[in-house]
């Protein structure tokens, strides 16, 4: 979402351009990765989910374009290997957004508060978190058992501030949801919205949120801007997700944070609009946010006896190696605690990413056969265990500044 933006912890310093362009109202044309036995670079034209809408414009209609391959964003999570040990049964996960539509079959049943979506933004992250796959359609939820709260955090055009997105999390929490996604990045907290983040945490509920806006249309002639935090994933408690294009890097031009906890996809993600059967296609750090949201749930379900902070500390514990650890659905679900120091501890096999997605950079296994006097000597293999990058209260790292803002909003 954009707005005034919004973000918590992770803490990789990065540099670079902050604001770019996402066209609004144009088709793309995106590649994606066939279904098994298809044929690879099947492209579908599918049109773009706004992340606002201005003074005017129309309601987001349905889309007449359907994706029915395997998105590459659930290729890279390894979903269908996750899906194996659950889908989130039991978890109430809040979207706090533009609204969850009533009119989309993919979450016809599971959920509460549903009505109208105009911007349909909120919609699509839903389908991120929840949608109900469809015949021949592999485009499907992370967590599809799991229930959605539909909240309002912003107006019916999609513009949020920090006492909109403030309400929405303590509505979220005060449904039970015991994950709540923000979309919204703010450029500024308050005391408001850092108590009703203290407040989901006393209730023992994980907020996952956008670590950076999502991109607009920019200006003729606009600066970049320099790298920032946003709220709420810069508040204490929170697990920010920052968005990864299909190699493994942030997108061109994307806003940057100076920090964010994970990495998930959030560039050219395939999803559904806020009514009909057809797909969007989106690109932003509120579609990272969802993923991970969808996994906290899948992990909230698998190991209900974790409270909100194990389970943010397993999430990023569990992640892949990289510069901000890269989310990894099915270590953070199949991981096996540690009975000595309490957490989890990686399976050999937990990441198996596919070709393309640029795990190739971001951390090498070095494996070598060393011959002695004509004899095979043993393999040996390492593994790389990632520290985690945030921490819910008591684990956030030093140094890092309490969220700033303006009592009374």
């Amino acid at each position: 979402m954009t707005s005034d933006g919004a973000g918590w912890c992770g803490r990789l310093r990065r540099t670079g351009r902050v604001l770019v362009t996402a066209p609004l109202a144009a088709a793309l044309v995106l590649p994606m990765a066939g279904p098994v036995g298809a044929a690879d670079g099947q492209k579908v034209s599918l049109p773009v989910i706004p992340a606002r809408l201005e003074a005017g414009d129309p309601c987001t209609g349905g889309s007449g374009a359907r994706a029915t391959a395997v998105p590459w964003e659930q290729q890279s999570l390894q979903l269908d290997r996750t899906w194996t040990f659950g889908r989130g049964a039991g978890v109430k996960v809040a979207v706090v957004d533009t609204g969850v539509s009533d009119r989309a079959p993919a979450l016809a049943g599971r959920v509460s508060g549903a009505g109208q979506d105009c911007v349909g933004h909120g919609t699509f992250v839903a389908g991120l978190i929840a949608a109900s796959p469809a015949k021949n359609v592999h485009v499907a939820g992370v967590a599809q058992e799991s229930r959605i709260i539909a909240v309002r955090g912003t107006d019916d055009r999609g513009a949020a501030t920090a006492a909109s997105v403030a309400a929405g999390i303590r509505a979220a929490t005060d449904a039970g949801a015991k994950v709540i996604q923000v979309s919204p990045a703010l450029s500024a907290g308050s005391a408001a919205l850092t108590s009703a983040v203290a407040y989901a945490a006393d209730h023992d509920a994980l907020i996952v949120a956008a670590a950076t806006p999502d991109p607009e249309r920019a200006s003729a002639g606009q600066e970049s801007e320099p790298a920032r935090d946003y709220w709420p994933a810069s508040a204490p408690g929170v697990l920010s997700v920052i968005d990864m294009d299909a190699s493994g890097g942030r997108p061109d031009g994307a806003p940057t944070t100076s920090g964010a906890d994970l990495a998930a996809p959030g560039d050219g993600v395939v999803g559904i609009g806020p009514r009909g059967t057809g797909h969007f296609i989106g690109s932003g750090a509120s579609f990272a946010a969802a993923y991970a949201a969808g996994t906290a749930a899948l992990v909230r379900s698998a190991h209900p006896e974790l409270s909100a902070a194990a389970t943010a500390q397993r999430m990023t514990r569990t992640a892949y190696p990289a510069d901000v650890p890269r989310l990894d659905p099915y270590a953070a679900v199949t991981s096996v605690q540690d009975p000595v120091k309490h957490s989890p501890v990686r399976r050999d096999d937990s990441v198996v990413l596919p070709a393309g997605n640029g795990s190739e950079g971001a951390t090498r296994r070095a494996v070598w056969i060393a011959g002695a006097g004509g004899l095979l000597a043993a393999l040996v293999a390492w593994a790389a265990v990632i520290a985690p990058r945030g921490r819910a209260r008591g684990w956030r790292p030093a140094g890092r500044r309490p969220v700033a803002g303006t009592p009374g909003d």
